[in-house]
């Protein structure tokens, strides 16, 4: 596995970085080497003590000076501690800051684009780096699928990592001649200032629905969290809203910076015209102010249009023309997990999708919908230690396919049929009866068997995931690998029967909803 490569050695002037800040036993600290984890010091570190949401850091600095941090980059100063001190108001800001200090701040030698958006992230991103790539300019990714400098790639952990590996990577990019980035940017992340040290030119806002308000709280919360990717803009950065989406559209006259607005159904500076869609994507005309362009692009629904309007939104701001836009769009077959199609010789479609909110699964289910001839099913659950009140919505949402088989997501500490109650109390008493399948890939053996020539199979929630986490422990979970496999065993079972079993309708079963414990 590729790892980026670690923090350059070079000596950063505390009192340059941090102006403001208070120093204790010091005149200025000569920093090298930054954690703000207390067991991966070592002498010459500087350890930050960071006030988490479980934890306080400030409750870790005797383990940090046992393991030999030399100065510590704290709110409070610590008495006991016998170390040069730097004290800054916010310690998750300044980490952010000195991480990029570190690696040269290298964001000021890249041309960044940052997306933030409850949904979207990942098919913006990969669709700037596409465009980019296609005209022959070196791009780097930062994201939910994977973390590359422009050369090598390594699968990643967070959607945004810590400020030390965004550093760390970014660093790498200058370093490959990398000359562009793309980066998606969560809530979190914005909210515990892990990008502090990142300067943007692009900053998308793609859309603001129901997401982890579990962490968040309130929905003002949530999207004050995601206006603050604004904050990053460098001077003459663009911002970027889509004025289809009512949560990024209220926050139009709220950027004082300068902007534009995309939209397929909206008045918008860019915009596009569908004219057809299909199970092999979307052809659209795009116009860039008075300029157009037929696209075709292989990603399915009106939902991936719009995510392409956003990306040229970014690539017209680093100079490429419209032509070379709907090239690179082109050039973009898929993203992992993203309506994903699993093909292996069936007579019906077969999707996976990340989709795990409601307004994200109404997309994925209502563009299905709009181009398949027969049924759509779809196969679904609900992330377990996860904010519960969009539960209901799921199944609210899941209600507009013509069958819906409710299993697990990722279940983590919960009890998997008490979430799956949750979510069936989100279908109307005129929808049709989910299915229950608790164990996934039952529920995928069950909608495959079931799906008719014609039909759509849609299985959302884990996307590009390839585990599942029950309890504490990892298994390994690929909806892909799930689908290609029971899809080989249901052909397998057709050969050998006289009769067609399977890859046709089949006589539905009602299921009854687990019942407590």
């Amino acid at each position: 596995m590729i790892r980026p490569h670690p923090l350059i050695s070079m000596a950063i002037n505390l009192r340059r970085v941090f102006p403001a800040a208070s120093f204790v036993g010091c005149g200025d600290i000569r920093v090298t080497s930054a954690t703000d984890n207390s067991r991966d010091c070592q002498p010459g570190t500087l350890f930050a003590a960071i006030r988490g949401c479980q934890s306080d850091g400030h409750d870790f600095v005797a383990d940090a000076l046992r393991c030999g941090a030399s100065a510590l980059l704290v709110e409070r100063p610590q008495a006991d501690a016998l170390v040069p001190q730097c004290v800054v108001p916010d310690t998750r800001r300044a980490y952010a800051l000195l991480c990029a200090a570190l690696q040269g701040d290298p964001t000021r030698h890249l041309n960044v684009a940052g997306v933030t958006g409850t949904n979207g992230k990942t098919t913006i991103t990969w669709l700037i780096r596409a465009i980019l790539q296609d005209a022959a300019i070196q791009t780097g990714l930062l994201g939910t699928v994977e973390y590359n400098d422009g050369q090598a790639t390594e699968r990643s952990t967070l959607t945004t990592p810590g400020p030390k590996e965004i550093a760390s990577w970014l660093g790498r990019m200058v370093r490959q001649r990398t000359t562009h980035a793309a980066l998606e940017i969560s809530s979190h992340a914005l909210d515990q200032r892990r990008t502090a040290g990142i300067d943007l030119d692009v900053a998308i806002l793609a859309n603001i629905t129901q997401d982890h308000f579990d962490y968040h709280q309130t929905y003002e919360a949530y999207r004050t969290s995601k206006l603050r990717i604004f904050e990053h803009l460098k001077p003459g950065g663009l911002a970027v809203l889509n004025a289809d989406d009512p949560g990024s559209a209220s926050c139009i006259e709220t950027v004082r910076r300068h902007r534009v607005t995309y939209g397929i159904e909206q008045p918008a500076d860019i915009t596009a015209t569908i004219q057809e869609e299909t199970l092999a994507g979307s052809t659209f005309r795009m116009r860039i102010g008075r300029e157009s362009v037929e696209v075709h692009t292989r990603l399915i629904g009106r939902h991936n249009v719009s995510n392409c309007l956003a990306a040229a939104a970014a690539a017209q701001h680093f100079g490429l023309t419209p032509r070379q836009i709907a090239d690179g769009i082109e050039s973009l077959t898929s993203v992992p997990g993203r309506m994903e199609p699993v093909e292996c010789g069936q007579p019906f479609s077969v999707f996976v999708d990340y989709a795990h909110t409601d307004d994200a699964l109404r997309r994925a289910i209502g563009a299905l919908r709009r181009i398949t001839a027969g049924r759509v099913i779809c196969v679904f659950g609900a992330g377990g230690d996860r904010d519960r009140s969009k539960r209901p919505l799921l199944g609210q949402a899941a209600s507009l396919a013509d069958i819906a088989v409710l299993t697990s997501d990722n279940p983590r500490s919960e009890d998997p049929e008490q979430i799956i109650r949750e979510v069936a109390a989100g279908f109307s008493a005129s929808a049709a009866r989910p299915q229950i399948r608790p164990e996934r890939e039952d529920a995928i053996h069950w909608a495959l068997a079931h799906a008719a020539p014609g039909d759509s199979v849609l299985v959302a929630g884990k996307g590009h995931e390839t585990e599942q986490i029950v309890g504490t422990q990892r298994r390994h979970f690929d909806d892909r690998e799930v689908i290609r496999r029971q899809l080989g065993m249901l052909h397998l079972i057709h050969r050998n029967t006289e009769r067609h079993e399977t890859f046709g309708p089949k006589h539905i079963r009602e299921y009854p909803l687990p019942t407590g414990r």
